[in-house]
């Protein structure tokens, strides 16, 4: 399997043609701004409210970053917990892998369908076409998750992955598709949001009483106890983890915490940024198996898909302390503007950009990396400090490298940036060509303040931006001629 295979439909198209066909959607543009505002709006009315919140911020980020740095001792501890707890342990270096292994499980019970909770996990490794694919059918059970399979589409945000759909396409979805997977919409929906509410409950309700396997992720797992956390808002999650026979959790290995007490600090953190709420409505939490309670087989799938080559990076590996919590893409300006399905990953957002490049190859997704203004916004959001725009700027760097590995012949890009930098790192360079462009705005632009399309290459950037006119003195020109003088 190639890195570009790791995370399901990626690049395709790579992102500057992608966003600018999202650009275009007025449509989604409203969608989109009028949810990312709401949820904002309440992150910072419940962040407010805690006078320890930037302390919250450090704890979670110090767990994260220890933990990864002795990551093998805590997942060889953890599988110890579980397999303890009357669990079983399996690990997947790729996504072929982790499919085969929750195939040949689901296999195992002789059931052909299985319940999914929502999962950011199994959708990077595109578990539910790899059990399609063995004649197993998989059922989302998270209302946008519904909404996304029934509309045979994509998500397109980590939080709320049909935030892209306005209410009157969901009443259309859940009209013409329920009915081919189960119950059918009642008759006379509408768009009302407790009616569509209503109605998922309705057409779900027969497959929780009947499934007998489910499949979901893990928001957090504890070394120390074996004990696995899921959260939700619709308890949904509640119902495909205490319901069925057998469940299988498949996480993704950065997931796991060093002890049970470092949910104190977790779960602080992610509603308040996921939801903008105090607390989590459903926080489910199990230790292995329990006679006559709940499932009576559980396997936990540990899942590496690159996440150990990105942990030999020393500034990208702070990605994989993500929390999955959307806080980063609630306030992106970029992701506001284009949505989640230009990335082109099932990661969308900063975290995306970040993230994905890392787990597939930054060659295989180097456009990523450069779609973010560097505002620093996501950076702010963060519950747990991920610096995405030192991490952005650094695998700007690595794509460039791959680029020119690979090209024997310079571009004329890559002419201009370096003769950029001759310029900007020699101050008698820098203050010549400063004269110069003076000189320039003298002679061709008296009676403007701004310069047209600019020729040949440069020509991309005034396409996109405002080029002003060069001042006719620089700073350093000015302070020598007004402050120098003075000083002396």
């Amino acid at each position: 399997m190639s890195g570009a295979d790791n995370v399901v439909w990626l690049g395709t198209p790579a992102f500057p043609e992608a966003a600018r066909a999202a650009l275009a959607d007025t449509r989604l543009r409203t969608n989109l701004r009028r949810a990312t505002t709401t949820i904002r709006d309440r992150r910072l009315a419940v962040t407010a409210e805690l006078d320890d919140w930037e302390q919250l911020r450090e704890s979670g980020e110090a767990v994260k970053r220890a933990t990864l740095r002795h990551l093998d001792h805590h997942l060889v501890r953890l599988e110890g917990s579980v397999t303890k707890a009357g669990g079983h342990v399996h690990w997947a270096a790729d996504a072929a892998e982790a499919n085969r292994i929750v195939t040949d499980l689901v296999r195992a019970t002789g059931e052909s369908e299985v319940l999914k909770v929502k999962s950011m996990a199994t959708q990077e490794i595109g578990l539910n076409e790899a059990l399609a694919a063995a004649g197993i059918r998989a059922y989302e059970t998270d209302l946008a998750e519904l909404i996304v399979q029934l509309g045979e589409d994509r998500p397109s945000h980590i939080l709320v992955p049909a935030i892209h759909r306005g209410r009157a396409e969901i009443r259309e979805i859940f009209r013409r598709e329920m009915g081919k997977w189960g119950r059918p919409s009642p008759a006379g929906l509408t768009d009302d949001p407790r009616d569509l509410a209503e109605a998922a409950r309705l057409h779900l309700r027969e497959k929780f009483l009947r499934a007998r396997v489910a499949v979901s992720g893990a928001n957090f797992a504890a070394a120390d106890t074996g004990t696995v956390c899921v959260v939700e808002s619709e308890g949904n999650g509640r119902m495909c983890l205490t319901l069925p026979d057998t469940l299988i959790t498949v996480m993704g290995i950065e997931k796991v915490l060093p002890s049970f007490t470092d949910l104190e600090v977790f779960l602080q953190l992610l509603p308040r940024s996921s939801t903008g709420e105090r607390m989590n409505p459903y926080t489910s939490m199990w230790t292995g198996v329990t006679p006559g309670d709940g499932p009576q087989t559980f396997h936990l799938v540990l899942l590496d898909n690159g996440r150990t080559a990105t942990l030999k990076d020393p500034v990208g590996r702070q990605a994989l302390a993500c929390i999955r919590c959307s806080a980063c893409l609630n306030v992106c300006p970029v992701y506001e503007r284009t949505g989640g399905h230009a990335y082109g990953s099932v990661y969308p957002g900063p975290i995306g950009a970040v993230l994905t490049p890392q787990l597939v190859g930054v060659e295989h997704a180097d456009s990523l990396p450069f779609a973010s203004t560097l505002c620093g916004a996501c950076y702010d959001a963060c519950p747990v400090r991920i610096d995405i725009p030192d991490v952005l700027v650094h695998l700007r760097a690595k794509a460039v490298e791959a680029k020119a590995a690979h090209r024997p012949v310079p571009t004329a890009e890559s002419l201009v940036m370096g003769a950029a930098a001759a310029v900007l790192r020699s101050p008698g360079r820098l203050t010549a060509a400063q004269r110069a462009g003076a000189f320039a705005a003298r002679l061709l632009f008296r009676r403007r303040d701004r310069i047209g399309r600019l020729p040949g290459l440069l020509g991309r950037w005034s396409d996109t931006r405002d080029t002003p006119v060069p001042p006719r003195e620089s700073f350093r020109g000015w302070w020598r001629r007004t402050r120098e003088g003075a000083e002396r």
